[in-house]
């Protein structure tokens, strides 16, 4: 999973270096003896072998009819489940996730903003109608009754007779489902279904504890831990629908308006749905694998973008498989749904955001972060909640591995190598330990810890790791202490040693020789916030030429920059200028920008003509007292007064301040961003306010300005802007 919205939204270099994505979105030892696989000894070291015929432990056969009227769901599932323990068993437990949903409170937080957003535009919707939750009518084994309790999204059944080791036992589950309106895994709005976790699944069994994995779903991160299963799913819906399901896809019909589509996915580690009765499908088969797009025909020219977007799945399908091991299954499907600021992977399937006209599939890191996740997540298991960085940690290795390849410097490894940041929190923490602190923790530090390997063995040994780590874990559930075994079993103890001390210990930075240097950043700093810019203000075609963010775009591009302040002050004024101008040049020196600054009029008379002639420039302080001003004035009223703004009119409102951008008076080319204020200097009161402002109005997380009004107090009297279709992903909470 890959928030953007967690990985962008606070503008400090230690957020800044992932690059703009259009959209989350991942502790201590679990004993080798849980259901998830022992390391294997060194002697076992082979190539990989993908066994799809080997018969999965868990066998699901579900029959299901989606009421769409209501949005209800009936649905029979048959498990059969073989004990692979060595415990003999007297109850089955299952996860019935989708009673998540009977509380906003238990519901994952990282829809709650969408889902707040939807109800302002849907007043007629209660807030019951975004709850939900799945009844189990019954369960039954060999025609018979069985006991059951479904408490705080366990189901558990108890056994008639002991389920010893190796021996199976099949049981029917009928069950009934609300689906919740609005945005959550599962859920619908619109013309659309979410379909996680819409049937009882089963927990993982831990010999070691003895016990059944009965944890609630996360409502801050997410807790996906499932053995790998057979599924042969029957869906009844409407006839216009069409759905994506992970496997082999057929579909009848049954009359009545309803069809029946069918999935058998062989090995699979959940089974999600997503319906709609205006998805487009495009579909691409090379090599014996078929990867379909679903999507709404809703952009001029989507399905060129789709097929971009396809294309970069198969070259990150075909990278991950010589890298790792083999994609095993024949199909792998992605959907286009209405989530904003959030990716989600699952087998075989991911859930992206809405594709818009600008996008860009060979910068989209997200798309193929989740592509990764197909081997850390669908084909290598492990438990989210204790071990995220076993998931989330080598998706996003993965991702900048593969940009690297590419060739993306921007995405690649450089972007490891930028941060150099310190926290107090063990990459191998558990989602309770850390909190809010996911993304920096089990991505960021995660991917270093990975990286900080690769460096210190080499590629060619690297790989030789992955692809065996691949081998012992295909299908089952790693453990952290399971990747240091295959470390020690492949590339030796100093290396396990290393590795377990930059997952375990607090505190971890990658190695000084592995970092970039000064010089390193500032240039890596800066192209970053080349392509931010770029990135975000493409996002609007037909944005205005005078607009605040576009000076930062140009300077960026390598257009000349200078700030001219104003020089016939008092002391106090001067004392204001130069908290702003430090507050500039600290945000122009973090994005690599070179300007000049100006404080003398001589300088200013010296330069006007020429050098300031064909730079963009930035003038801070009252137009009485500032030189370019006084100097380009009538030309200055002329460009304004064309853009909307009646400049002399707010020059001689006193006690008022603002800013204002136009085009350069000499230069149509260049633009001249006026921060101003009519009285000697600003009120206290307005200070704070009026530099919060001043750095907003030049970045690309809020709306674009081309000029505003404040009075004394700081409050906006008017302005003109253009909304910021990003800003919505960058809001605090």
């Amino acid at each position: 999973m890959n928030s953007w919205k967690s990985r962008t939204a606070n503008l400090t270099k230690k957020t800044i270096i992932g690059s703009l994505a259009l959209t989350l979105a991942a502790g201590p030892v679990i004993g080798p003896r849980s259901t998830a696989a022992t390391a294997a000894p060194a002697s076992t070291i082979s190539p990989i072998v993908v066994d799809m015929e080997a018969q999965a432990p868990i066998h699901y056969d579900i029959q299901a009819r989606l009421n769409e009227k209501d949005m209800t769901m009936q649905g029979s599932s048959r498990i059969t489940y073989r004990n692979t323990s060595q415990d003999t068993l007297s109850e089955l437990v299952f996860h019935t996730y989708a009673d998540a949903n009977r509380s906003a409170s238990t519901q994952t937080s990282m829809f709650k903003r969408s889902n707040e957003e939807i109800s302002k535009n849907h007043p007629d919707k209660k807030p019951e109608d975004f709850l939900g939750g799945i009844d189990i009518e019954s369960v039954t084994a060999s025609g018979q009754a069985l006991d059951f309790s479904n408490k705080e999204q366990a189901l558990t059944v108890q056994l008639k007779q002991p389920l010893r080791p190796g021996g199976s036992i099949t049981v029917q589950l009928d069950f009934s489902l609300k689906i919740p309106y609005g945005s959550q895994r599962l859920s619908y709005y619109q013309d659309m279904i979410n379909g996680a976790h819409w049937y009882p699944v089963m927990s993982v069994y831990d010999e070691h504890k003895h016990q059944w994995n009965a944890a609630t779903y996360s409502t801050t991160f997410e807790t996906d831990y499932y053995t790998s299963a057979d599924y042969d799913v029957q869906f009844n819906v409407p006839d216009s629908y069409e759905v994506a399901m992970p496997g082999t896809i057929t579909s009848r019909e049954v009359g009545n308006g309803r069809k029946v589509v069918s999935a058998a996915a062989e090995n699979t580690r959940e089974f999600v749905f997503f319906a709609s009765p205006n998805f487009k499908v495009d579909s691409v088969t090379r090599d014996g694998l078929t990867i379909e797009y679903f999507y709404l025909d809703n952009e001029p020219d989507k399905k060129q973008i789709i097929d971009r977007y396809i294309d970069q799945a198969f070259k990150a399908i075909q990278f991950f498989g010589d890298k790792y091991g083999p994609y095993p299954y024949p199909d792998f499907r992605i959907v286009e749904t209405y989530v904003e600021g959030v990716a989600i992977e699952y087998s075989r399937v991911i859930q992206m955001g809405q594709v818009q006209g600008q996008a860009d599939p060979a910068q989209d890191t997200v798309f193929v972060h989740e592509i990764a996740h197909q081997w850390f997540h669908s084909l290598i298991g492990n438990d989210s909640e204790t071990a995220s960085f076993l998931d989330e940690g080598f998706a996003d290795f993965s991702r900048v591995y593969f940009a690297e390849k590419q060739g993306d410097k921007l995405n690649g490894f450089t972007s490891i190598r930028f941060d150099d940041t310190s926290l107090e929190l063990p990459i191998a923490s558990t989602n309770d330990e850390v909190g809010d602190m996911a993304s920096p923790v089990y991505y960021d530090k995660g991917r270093q810890a990975i990286y900080q390997l690769y460096r210190s063995v080499g590629e060619e040994k690297f790989d030789r790791l992955m692809r065996e780590y691949f081998k012992r874990y295909v299908y089952k559930n790693a453990t952290i202490e399971g990747l240091l075994q295959t470390i020690d079993d492949v590339l030796g103890k100093e290396a396990r040693n290393e590795m377990a001390a930059a997952l375990y210990q607090p505190g971890f930075v990658l190695k000084p020789e592995y970092q970039l240097t000064e010089e390193e950043k500032t240039a890596y700093m800066h192209d970053q916030f080349q392509l931010l810019y770029q990135s975000a203000l493409t996002q609007i075609p037909d944005l205005p030429y005078e607009t605040m963010s576009r000076i930062m775009d140009k300077a960026l591009q390598g257009e000349p920059l200078s700030i001219v302040l104003s020089d016939q002050v008092s002391r106090r004024t001067r004392k204001q200028q130069e908290a702003m101008v430090n507050q500039l040049a600290a945000f122009l020196d973090l994005s690599g920008v070179k300007y000049d600054i100006i404080r003398d009029r001589k300088l200013l008379k010296e330069k006007l003509k020429k050098e300031l002639g064909t730079s963009n420039l930035i003038v801070i302080g009252n137009g009485k007292s500032n030189g370019v001003i006084q100097a380009l004035k009538s030309g200055i009223i002329e460009r304004a007064n064309k853009m909307g703004f009646a400049w002399k009119n707010s020059m001689n409102q006193p006690t008022t301040a603002g800013a204002y951008v136009i085009k350069h008076p000499f230069n149509q080319n260049r633009l001249m961003l006026h921060y101003f204020w009519n009285g000697e200097r600003l009120t206290d009161e307005a200070m704070e306010t009026y530099m919060a402002k001043m750095q907003e109005s030049i970045g690309f997380t809020s709306a674009y300005y081309q000029y505003y009004v404040l009075d004394k107090t700081g409050k906006v009297l008017l302005d003109k802007h253009v909304e910021n279709p990003l800003s919505k992903f960058f809001a605090v909470e």
